[in-house]
This record gives C-alpha cells, sequence and structure tokens, in this order.
C-alpha cells in the first residue's frame, strides 16, 4: 500500500513518462540506473514509501560541479542565530516537502541525451495495475523480469543533481521576489522589509528564516506554501524552539541563543557496546596523552568499525553544539584508519565525559556586532613528526560559535615560528567572517586576533622589519598578515596566557585551567 501510494504521487506529478526500449540509444540504455523502493515505519506506526533513484553509479560520470549543491554553513548559521538573539528576531523554521519532483529536469540541448530509468519487478506490476493504458504497452522481459523503461522528467531522491536543481529553482524563486544573496555564503539571502531586515539560510529544503516583525514570516510562510505547498503543506515551527540540522536552538531568553544536541549525545553513549553506569563519568575527554599514538595492539575489524562510527559521530556534534570535545574529536579522527587499543581507551574517557555531560548547552550571545574577537594559539612540536598544532576560537562575547584547530603541515624551529604559522592558519576564516558580517550589513568596527607571544606579533606587525633570514614559507606568512593589519582588516593584540581561550584547541587541558575555558567556550560564564 505505501509503494502503491509513492507511485501514484509520483505518476500524478508527471515525474516520469514511459519509453519504448527500442526507441533508446545504447548509451541511454546503459544509464539507465534502477529504480528502488525504500520502506520505512514512522513514529506513529504507519509505513512510508520512497522512490529512489540508484544514483551511486553515475558518480563515474557526473562531476563534483554537476552535481554538488551548496548549503548554508554552520558557521553562516551559528552567525545569523546570534543576530536573530541579539535583535530579538522572531525565528521561524520549514521543511519544504518534496522539494526534488517539485524542480523540473533541464531542457535537453542539442546532442544530450535523456535521464532515464529501470523499473522492475514487483514494482512494475503496481504501475500496470494503477494505470494499464499509460504503462502496459511498454513492459518488457529481460533476463525473465518485467522491466519498464522510463524517462525522468522531475529530478528523484537519489539523483545526485536532484539537489543542485532544486537549488538553482529555489535561488531564482527567492531574487525573483527581492531577495539578494550574500556573495560569501550563497544560502544566505537577505531582504529589506518594513525597513528591517529579513534573514534566510537554508540547508537544501530545511530553512531558517528571521525578521523583528513576526507578520513578515507570516506572509513568508504564505509564500513559500504558495509556491511549494500544492502536493502538501509546507511544515512550519513558529515560537522560540525550533529543532534545526541536528541541533534544538533556543531563543526563548533574550538576547542569547542557546543550542543543543542533548538527545544525540545520551543515544552516542548508551548505543556504544560498551555499557555505562551513570557514576562512569570523566572530567576532561582526553588525557594529557592525547596525541600520542602508542605501540599497543591493532583492533580487530568490528572493533576498529563500531571506533570510526562513533568518531565521526563525534565529529558531527563538536562542529555543532559540542565545540568542548573538538580537540578530542580531531585527534582521534587522524586514527581511524589504523586505530589501536590505546585509542579505544581514548574513546572509552570522551564517552564518559559525555556521559557525564548529557544536558550541556552551547549558549551565545553578542556584546557588539561590530567587534569580532579571535583567540589563536599553537602548541610547538606536539605531533610525533615534531609538527606544531594550531588551535582557534571566535567570539562575539559569550561562547564560541566557531572554533577551528589543525595540525600544522611544516615544521617550525621555534615556539614564534609555530605561532606565526598558526595565525596564518586561522586568517582564511577570521577575515572570511568579517566579510561575510558586512555583507550582511553589519560594518565590522574591529576583528580582533588575540595571540600571547609578542615576538610573533611584532613579526605579524612590523613584517620584514623584526625579521631575520628566514625561508620563503615564513616569508609568505608574515607578510600577508602584515599587508592585512596595514590594510585594518584586523588587529593584533596580546593576550596573556592564562587567559588565551585558544589555549583549549591546542593542547588537551586538565584541571582548572580546562574547566576555566571550557565554560567560556560553551558561554556557561
Amino acid at each position: 500500500d505505501a509503494a502503491s501510494k509513492e507511485l501514484d504521487q509520483l505518476h500524478r506529478r508527471n515525474c516520469f513518462t514511459p519509453l519504448n526500449v527500442s526507441e533508446l540509444t545504447p548509451t541511454e540504455k546503459r544509464k539507465s540506473m534502477e529504480a528502488l523502493m525504500f520502506l520505512t515505519e514512522k513514529r506513529d506506526g504507519s509505513i512510508k514509501g520512497r522512490m529512489v533513484y540508484n544514483g551511486k553509479p553515475t558518480r563515474e560520470w557526473l562531476s563534483r560541479e554537476d552535481s554538488a549543491s551548496p548549503t548554508a554553513a554552520l558557521e553562516s548559521i551559528m552567525l545569523t542565530a546570534i543576530v536573530s538573539a541579539q535583535e530579538g528576531r522572531d525565528v521561524m523554521t520549514a521543511d519544504v516537502p518534496n522539494a526534488f519532483v517539485q524542480t523540473e529536469m533541464p531542457e535537453l540541448e542539442d546532442g544530450e541525451e535523456r535521464v532515464t530509468m529501470k523499473i522492475t519487478g514487483v514494482l512494475v506490476d503496481l504501475l500496470v495495475k494503477m494505470n494499464p493504458e499509460v504503462y502496459g504497452p511498454y513492459v518488457v522481459y529481460e533476463n525473465g523480469r518485467k522491466t519498464l523503461y522510463v524517462q525522468v522528467l522531475r529530478a528523484l531522491y537519489g539523483m545526485l543533481i536532484a539537489s543542485l536543481l532544486w537549488y538553482q529553482k529555489f535561488k531564482a524563486d527567492l531574487e525573483q521576489a527581492g531577495y539578494k544573496f550574500n556573495p560569501y555564503d550563497a544560502c544566505v539571502a537577505n531582504k529589506r522589509i518594513r525597513d528591517k531586515q529579513h534573514t534566510i539560510a537554508f540547508h537544501v529544503d530545511d530553512l531558517m528564516c528571521s525578521h523583528k516583525d513576526p507578520y513578515v514570516n507570516n506572509n513568508f510562510e504564505k509564500w513559500l506554501n504558495k509556491m511549494y505547498g500544492k502536493h502538501g503543506e509546507v511544515k512550519v515551527t513558529r515560537g522560540h524552539k525550533h529543532d534545526y540540522l541536528g541541533m534544538t536552538f533556543d531563543f526563548s531568553e533574550k538576547g542569547k541563543v542557546q543550542i543543543d544536541m542533548i538527545d544525540y549525545m545520551a543515544s552516542m553513549v548508551d548505543d556504544f557496546s560498551t555499557k555505562f553506569k551513570t557514576t562512569d563519568t570523566a572530567k576532561t575527554p582526553a588525557a594529557d596523552n592525547l596525541l600520542d599514538v602508542g605501540t599497543s595492539e591493532p583492533l580487530e575489524a568490528e572493533q576498529a568499525a563500531e571506533f570510526h562510527t562513533f568518531v565521526m559521530k563525534g565529529m558531527f556534534a563538536c562542529k555543532r553544539a559540542r565545540p568542548d570535545i573538538h580537540p578530542t574529536i580531531a585527534a582521534l579522527c587522524t586514527r581511524v584508519k589504523s586505530p589501536n587499543q590505546d585509542d579505544w581507551k581514548k574513546l572509552h574517557r570522551l564517552l564518559k565525559y559525555i556521559n557525564g555531560t548529557r544536558p550541556d548547552k552551547l549558549i551565545l550571545s553578542a556584546d557588539n556586532l561590530h567587534v569580532i574577537k579571535w583567540y589563536v594559539d599553537a602548541s610547538f612540536a606536539v605531533h610525533p613528526d615534531f609538527k606544531s598544532h594550531t588551535g582557534g576560537t571566535m567570539t562575539y562575547g559569550r561562547g564560541s560559535p566557531i572554533t577551528m584547530l589543525r595540525k600544522q603541515k611544516l615544521n617550525t624551529r621555534s615556539s614564534t615560528e609555530a605561532e606565526l604559522v598558526g595565525a596564518d592558519d586561522m586568517s582564511t576564516m577570521i577575515l572570511w567572517t568579517r566579510l561575510f558580517m558586512e555583507a550582511q550589513g553589519y560594518g565590522i568596527k574591529k576583528n580582533i586576533l588575540y595571540q600571547d607571544n609578542k615576538s610573533t606579533i611584532l613579526l605579524e606587525e612590523n613584517g620584514k622589519r623584526s625579521s631575520s633570514k628566514r625561508t620563503r614559507a615564513f616569508n609568505i606568512r608574515y607578510f600577508f598578515l602584515t599587508d592585512q593589519i596595514e590594510k585594518g582588516n584586523v588587529i593584533v593584540e596580546y593576550c596573556p596566557t592564562g587567559e588565551m581561550t585558544a589555549d583549549f584547541m591546542s593542547k588537551p587541558l586538565q584541571g582548572q585551567l580546562f574547566e576555566k575555558f571550557r565554560k567560556l567556550i560553551m558561554g556557561h560564564e
């Protein structure tokens, strides 16, 4: 019944049309991907069918440029959420139903092949039963199995180009309605309505929009349903709390946005093969030996697969609502190809830490939307190959919406050089953040880079006047930063080591310093 309902919807929406197999070109027949039907049990116990175009084999002839759709950067989502909280905007999230099948396939140019699909077995029986006149004459047998070839007329789930086609349609519709896109994020659009900014950020068909006046979101909801609600109402959430991209956004406190993944973190612990008691906790996510590789026995295949799975689960969380586990996850990510028993113990410790911090939330707010503060630090020669480690955090006042860390790509000869490379590692995001916010209409008066090494600051501010003979790579780094400082794009200021929040990202801190910086990054103080 669920499969029949899904096929009926696709038929009524004219998503495909049957083809005579004898009229297919050899290329069209070879590239005819099989139709798959997935059945899912919903929370209410009902069964939902979803026909999917098996697009995986098409990777062989579709380039990333021809198939990849842009999505809103997580940094953009966080920054626009802070703006919404600071200005007390009305926030609305929306989910466009069946977005892909509302998008028509592009018209064929001369010499282009049609996009074809092969429907087989019981799915053919269901279509013929539904409309024998339309589909019956085109059924053939291949290897003793009923087969129906169709031309795809609308984007179907599973097609690599489906999300890109939807993006192009939605972008064009928004531009037609007067919205202008931020040049530094292709999925953030704005429009002045009632002398205030209406902002829309979207990830495929999931939208978050905000405006000071709820009336504007009311009208936008009507517009969405007019444009895309013909075959199902656009699902909209209003109020202070919103589930969006795996996170819960809570705007109920004035000037703040609280972001959590409480259920996700709980399931991460509860689904692990080792069952933890409520008392199985750790004060920090990692010990001092986090970056040590160790010489213990490699994990068995099953255990290694679980290690990989849970590290990736952690990666999903640390990029969103749990930046406090970011340093540990980044280190474990370097071990997923060949994890050993020592790595397994490190994962255990991380999960114990999560077990004790399940209800934690990331709390963000701004002191001044025109002043951005970046803290950048480097740990000198901490990796087994003696390369250094960069850590960085950004804040508008409370909490860190953006955290970054990475192993440096070249060996340095001193902590001063390591700090210089660290600043260069972070420079792209430091400059992007300023450009993005200015394109949103918030001129940045100060874009401050805090560092705790005075020698590095002299290099960055004075360039060659403060340098001795160095390699070409270092010349490029400090001249680039000196140029940005002279242009006023960034200001470098000294920050004592005891106040350097980025220290949290560059090494596995313990004790009071861990607690202090963790609270600052998570916005708990």
